[in-house]
């Protein structure tokens, strides 16, 4: 893919994934039994999110550009513990509207909100990357999360 062509799949995912998860938007039918679904659309760009779980749960989000598939995440994520503190969603959602072109992976790299702190690390480009996320409740570590992908060839 050109330099341009990734700069422009990378202004769509910012978009995509603040237009569904991250502000509890673009639900549509499960794709899969039992899966919960989101998905974007603009121009000759799609996307779609889906998963399974609540507290631990795993998932794909799939870029399709002229209804081939171009880009890929899948992510593996869980509570560290059973009870989830109030503010908690507030904070992962915060923190994944705040994600940039730059890493357009999950959310910014470091955002807090009162005694919460999500932390992202990632590693690579938009073409092959690995990355973890982490949220702490009162500098204890309360929810993680792995995630890797790429361009589909």
């Amino acid at each position: 893919m050109t330099e341009t062509g990734m700069k422009e799949l990378s202004q769509f995912l910012v978009e995509a994934k603040r237009s569904t998860y991250a502000s509890q938007k673009g639900k549509v039918a499960s794709s899969r039994l039992r899966s919960n679904d989101l998905a974007f659309r603009k121009g000759s760009y799609s996307y779609l999110d889906s998963y399974f779980g609540e507290k631990d749960f795993s998932g794909q989000e799939i870029v399709y550009f002229d209804s081939t598939p171009l880009w890929s995440m899948n992510y593996y994520g869980r509570m560290l513990q059973d009870d989830v503190p109030p503010g908690f969603i507030e904070t992962l959602r915060g923190a994944l509207m705040s994600v940039d072109e730059d890493n357009p992976f999950r959310g910014c790299s470091l955002y807090s909100e009162g005694k919460y702190t999500y932390s992202c690390f990632s590693e690579g480009a938009l073409s092959f990357f690995i990355g973890h996320e982490s949220i702490t409740f009162d500098q204890k570590e309360v929810y993680q999360l792995d995630f890797h992908g790429g361009q589909i060839r």
